[in-house]
């Protein structure tokens, strides 16, 4: 015998379509379609700043999954990773031209720790090499190979590529239409 609907509200678990209120905790899987109101704790969207710190979290999410999948099906690297080599690839040999692991680190958000492996990562590639400071035997300098600059270019076109169809995608919804906005405006500061 099959369960029948429900057709009141509903304090228990349902194996069924649910057509009515549901108006307790649901404590197991929903196994059927949901037609009727769900009532409990208010889902009201944020006010405020609030309001536009989520949108921007969600707009941060979506650019950096498609990048994420844009760079690792063509170069096998991380957003992360090609920001590293970015910033790396700017460095000059005069005073403060280096950065430091731990200016490194601060420079891309990560943990120090966190930076230390992308390095290692990065290193056993054959992208980066690290050496020590000359001035301060303390310091690990990294620099990047040929092979690093000779990726950079076509891992910055998949990038830009990506990031133009993630924000053109992002565009279409009114949410995120302002932000994506000011994103493309900094761009043309």
């Amino acid at each position: 015998m099959s369960p029948s609907p429900s057709t009141g509200p509903s304090t228990g678990p349902s194996t069924g379509p649910v057509t009515g209120p549901v108006t307790g905790p649901v404590t197991g899987p929903v196994t059927g379609p949901v037609t009727g109101p769900v009532t409990g704790p208010s889902h009201r969207p944020a006010d405020g700043p609030a309001r536009g710190w989520s949108a921007l979290s969600v707009l941060h999410g979506r650019v950096e999954a498609h990048l994420e999948r844009a760079l690792q099906a063509a170069h096998e690297l991380s957003a992360r990773e090609l920001s590293v080599l970015d910033l790396l690839s700017g460095q000059h040999p005069g005073e403060g031209g280096h950065l430091q692991m731990h200016q490194l680190a601060e420079a891309v958000v990560l943990s120090q720790s966190a930076t230390t492996r992308l390095v290692t990562r990065l290193e056993e590639r054959g992208l980066l090499t690290r050496y020590i400071c000359a001035t301060d035997r303390r310091g690990i300098y990294t620099d990047v190979t040929e092979a690093g600059f000779a990726l950079l270019p076509k891992a910055r076109r998949t990038r830009d590529a990506a990031l133009r169809e993630a924000l053109d995608d992002a565009e279409r919804r009114p949410g995120l239409a302002p932000l994506v906005a000011a994103v493309r405006s900094l761009g043309d500061a």
